[in-house]
């Protein structure tokens, strides 16, 4: 489409490609960042406890950012009763659960690894979404997306031997285990926003769960230690990187056809992976990485083409009604 004076901003193909591209390195930065935050905080892999409480104070302080944003502009961020339990649930789900496994995951294997094992959220999504709409069953196009995403998968956990995988359940297991459920999650996410505000119901969202992590990260002994400027700046980073990326993400879909946004969700592990091998120094230019990244990177793109070209009739300045909570944050 060429731009014209009446073309949203937001909906011209430059402000899109460089916004929905930032988003991407925000959301692979948090994989070296989060690690780094380790180290910073001195949490080892087997403090759990610690692991909750970083990750709580993160999402409440997202949070905040987010409603603070809000409330600027205008929204009404206040919940009404009969959405609380509704926001409670996801947040519970959404952001307590899936990040316990996402953190523990991370604690216990490579952020270039971890960044490849978490795009099978897409093709999570792609499967429940079979099963509960009668409109987005899975096509040929999309199972052949799934099957090669899966196999780059398979290929970065490959071992010495197909019966000794280079995997293990606390490390890349939980990674996965918390990709399902962020996709189970913002199936019942999206369909809560039909009824609010998606930023403000992410809002809310993320600082429930990070209260409740923090409170049970806390009972079990667990405790932010180490604080000095570049603990507390990596911190800020990370809230504000949630914020930010989920901010632009949202207003992107609002003026844009879903899936030619969603088709930059590739970029979230190509990011993930050079962004660690920078900052953290780790081998990922090795044969089996480099595969399973650009598996993944043509399986995501596969699924994402097909809902691109579907989408294609709407108008580009109206909300779509079928508009996803998936721009909630993925790291």
């Amino acid at each position: 489409m060429t731009p014209t004076a009446q073309t949203p901003f937001l909906a011209r193909p430059l402000v899109l490609f460089v916004l929905a591209s930032f988003c991407g390195l925000l959301w692979g930065s948090a994989y070296p960042a989060i690690k780094q935050g380790y180290a910073l905080f001195h949490i080892v892999s087997s403090d759990v406890a610690s692991q909750m409480v970083f990750a709580g104070v993160r999402f409440i302080a997202a949070g905040s950012l987010l409603l603070a944003g809000a409330w600027v502009i205008g929204w009404q961020v206040r919940l009404e009763r009969e959405h609380f339990a509704g926001v409670v649930g996801l947040g519970l789900s959404q952001t307590a659960l899936q990040y316990v496994f996402f953190y523990i995951g991370l604690a216990n294997a490579t952020g270039s690894k971890s960044s490849i094992m978490n795009a099978t959220g897409t093709f999570f999504s792609v499967l429940l979404a079979h099963f509960i709409y009668h409109n987005d069953r899975i096509s040929g196009r999309r199972a052949l997306g799934c099957l090669i995403g899966f196999a780059g998968v398979a290929a970065a956990n490959y071992g010495p031997s197909l019966f000794e995988p280079d995997f293990t359940w606390a490390g890349e297991g939980s990674i996965v285990l918390a990709a399902f459920l962020l996709s189970a999650a913002s199936i019942y996410g999206k369909r809560l926003s039909q009824r609010l505000n998606a930023v403000v119901m992410t809002a809310w969202q993320m600082g429930i769960g990070g209260v409740v992590l923090t409170v049970l990260g806390l009972l079990g002994g667990g405790a932010l230690q180490g604080f000095t400027p570049a603990s507390v700046g990596l911190m800020a980073y990370m809230a504000v990187l949630s914020a930010l990326a989920f901010g632009i993400w949202s207003a992107l879909l609002k003026y844009n056809p879903v899936g030619r946004v969603s088709i930059f969700n590739f970029l979230v592990p190509v990011f993930g992976v050079a962004l660690s091998a920078i900052f953290l120094g780790e081998e990922v230019l090795v044969a089996k990485n480099a595969v399973a990244l650009c598996l993944v990177c043509v399986g995501i793109w596969l699924v994402s083409a097909e809902r691109r070209k579907a989408a294609q009739p709407a108008r580009q300045d109206i909300p779509r009604k079928d508009q996803p909570a998936a721009g909630q944050a993925r790291a």
